[in-house]
């Protein structure tokens, strides 16, 4: 057994998207001369417990907790999502779902009624919604919404509460958007998008700081040449991506930015 764990939890929508995922990183860590134990780890376990292990070696994690410094680690790789307003960077946004049976036509329209969110220390659940609820505000109207359900805790849990009828619009991550849709559609036909927030950098693979350096900065290169290599593009339609890029932990700032804007203007939670 290595020493050291990978999982790519965050983005296996489904078995065959979890084993895509194992043997990409498969190919990622032979060409980088590494050698890690893939370790599942399905919902609901908290991704916060995964996180601060001391064996990570591979693992995905949001951006959000990245910059908030919430465990520590080092970014190694994003995935470029295939989805055209990803633009060929390792971005995504979070997109605004409604069911599609329902009488509502833009964000607006929801607003009086029930919204959803996942965990506190997402992004795509959590701050980018409230980030971009920022814009709707008025000291007259400072809340939006008569009832608001907290920790649905994953992108699985506000799409099956939208489906179900227990809120009115819920954030989905809109990369997980895209690969649900592919290897699921039955579960999106129900839903449909009424709005979609700012870009910001996708989550990305980390390491604990442990690992060794060169091993981190031979990760990164294979990840960064993986779109070249013979085995990628059938598991890029899979995984419903085009390559990756290498990261820091500069680039998820922006999180934190919007964070910082929300909380200046009195709006810490969504309400």
């Amino acid at each position: 057994m290595s020493a050291y764990i990978a999982n790519a939890r965050m983005y296996s929508v489904t078995p065959a998207a979890e084993e895509a995922w194992k043997t990409l990183l498969g190919h990622v860590f032979e060409e980088a001369r590494v050698a890690f134990d893939y370790m599942p780890y399905p919902a609901p376990q908290p991704m916060e417990v995964l996180w601060e292990r001391g064996d990570l070696g591979c693992v995905f994690m949001c951006g959000y907790p990245i910059a908030m410094k919430l465990a520590d680690v080092v970014p190694i790789a994003a995935p470029i999502p295939a989805a055209p307003w990803a633009g060929g960077k390792p971005l995504y946004r979070s997109d605004l779902i409604v069911r599609a049976d329902s009488r509502f036509e833009k964000l607006e329209d929801t607003f009086g009624g029930r919204i959803g969110w996942t965990v506190e220390h997402s992004h795509s659940g959590f701050n980018a919604l409230r980030h971009h609820l920022l814009a709707y505000r008025t000291a007259e109207r400072p809340a939006l919404y008569r009832e608001v359900q907290g920790h649905l805790i994953t992108a699985r849990g506000i799409l099956d509460a939208v489906l179900a009828g227990a809120i009115d619009v819920g954030p989905l991550d809109g990369y997980w958007h895209d690969l649900i849709r592919f290897h699921k559609p039955e579960l999106t036909a129900g839903v449909r998008v009424i709005a979609s927030t700012a870009l910001a950098p996708l989550p990305a693979f980390v390491a604990v700081p442990g690992l060794q350096a060169n091993q981190v900065a031979r990760m990164k290169i294979a990840f960064s040449n993986a779109e070249d290599r013979p085995w990628f593009a059938p598991l890029a339609q899979t995984l419903r991506l085009t390559g990756f890029a290498s990261v820091e932990q500069d680039d998820f700032a922006v999180t934190l930015a919007r964070d910082s804007e929300a909380k200046a203007q009195g709006y810490a939670m969504i309400a």
